[in-house]
């Protein structure tokens, strides 16, 4: 299993960007479908957006509220997974968590379709 590590979290204004990282290591990583995802007080986790593993170029999966906002991109010779945050809005403040498992995932938003797990880091988008 690969170990996950965020990074890129803060505190934006509305309108404003930013471009959370996913460290990963100890995994095969080019072979694994990865995910964002989060949660929010009081709220179930939710999946952001995810790239499905595939043998050539990875499928894209969005949210309906993040779709033309957030893009991800997975670099595997970086073993790096990003999410560059656009046009932020209160709502999408949460804690921001990445997530990995091997091979292809068949519901890639859902929580429940993988193992591996990061820290998570802090969104904060202020109105």
């Amino acid at each position: 299993q690969v170990q996950l590590l965020e990074s890129g979290g803060g505190s934006v204004q509305a309108g404003g960007s930013l471009r959370l990282s996913c460290a990963a290591s100890g995994g095969t990583y080019s072979r694994y479908s990865m995910g964002w995802f989060r949660q929010a007080p009081g709220k179930e986790r939710e999946g952001v957006a995810a790239i499905n593993y595939v043998s050539s170029v990875g499928r894209t999966t969005y949210a309906d509220s993040v779709k033309g906002r957030f893009t991800i991109s997975k670099d595997n010779a970086k073993n790096t997974l990003y999410l560059q945050m656009n046009s932020l809005k209160p709502e999408d403040t949460a804690m921001y968590y990445c997530a990995g498992d091997p091979g292809l995932v068949l519901r890639p938003l859902t929580a429940t379709s993988y193992k591996s797990w990061g820290q998570g880091t802090q969104v904060t988008v202020s109105s």
